[in-house]
């Protein structure tokens, strides 16, 4: 897949590994909407990009449908965009336990994780498909695979993705929509800094593993390398991704030392 010219839509654009991307993509000469809450962070983005591609900045709130239908009216119908590529990045994270997580956190994990992904790619099916095909992108966990202590919502949330879009990926094969799922382990941005704890303020704290992850510089040439390549499934990260293959593998010994891995 060539990106020249392509029009590619990013959520999460606003920092981190959205912002990295949307980045990266910009000096292949894709055109870019960049989309997240925080609107003068994306102007940051949209200025680290290469000014030579066209780029709009969308406010989007992943919780809110209405904000959703809004994006789609004013990117779709307004201003005609097509979306070649969708990179659904925008997420929360969560530092606290399922008993120390409350109902209303979890739905909120959910409700922006996963609902928000879900009814923005379907706000856009109808396009892709009249366009005789798209790619969508997914930006899910480590933790999508394979759990961890403190994280029960969180990675529930992208549990869900996976089988989502890989029941996507089966459905809209004939209409030539491809489905890339990319597993970062512990890449470092803000992400633990706003990760929500059990009453859903944010922990406000770096995790030492997340402070010594990847730079994701590095991970979005490997992320935006993998959609060129159209895979289906990109697992990016240092010795953590082993994790994958520890669980698959051997279970039972997986889950001894994930009982005893040190987890904030």
């Amino acid at each position: 897949m060539e990106l020249n010219d392509k029009w590619v839509w990013v959520t999460g654009a606003s920092s981190g590994i959205g912002k990295a991307i949307a980045i990266e993509l910009s000096f292949h000469k894709a055109n870019l909407v960049l989309m997240s809450r925080n609107v003068s962070e994306l102007k940051k983005t949209a200025d680290a990009c290469n000014p030579n591609v066209n780029i709009i900045i969308q406010p989007i709130d992943l919780a809110d449908n209405a904000s959703i239908d809004e994006a789609v009216r004013v990117l779709l119908h307004d201003k005609k965009i097509p979306p070649h590529i969708l990179i659904n990045n925008g997420g929360i994270s969560q530092r606290a336990t399922a008993l120390d997580t409350v109902d209303a956190v979890t739905r909120k994990i959910f409700d922006i994780n996963f609902f928000g992904t879900v009814y923005l790619t379907r706000a856009l099916l109808p396009r892709m498909i009249e366009m005789g095909g798209a790619r969508i992108a997914v930006i899910t966990s480590l933790v999508g695979i394979i759990g961890s202590p403190k994280r029960t919502s969180y990675s529930a949330s992208k549990h869900a993705l996976h089988g989502y879009f890989d029941s996507l990926r089966a459905e809209l094969y004939k209409e030539q929509i491809g489905v890339t799922l990319i597993c970062p382990g512990f890449i470092r941005t803000n992400i633990s800094l706003s990760a929500v704890t059990g009453d859903g303020t944010a922990q406000n704290t770096m995790d030492e593993k997340t402070g010594n992850g990847m730079d994701p510089a590095k991970l979005a040439k490997i992320a935006v390398r993998g959609i060129m390549r159209e895979k289906e499934e990109i697992y990016i990260g240092g010795k953590e991704i082993l994790a994958i293959y520890l669980k698959r593998f051997v279970p039972t010994i997986f889950s001894k030392i994930l009982r005893k891995t040190k987890v904030t």
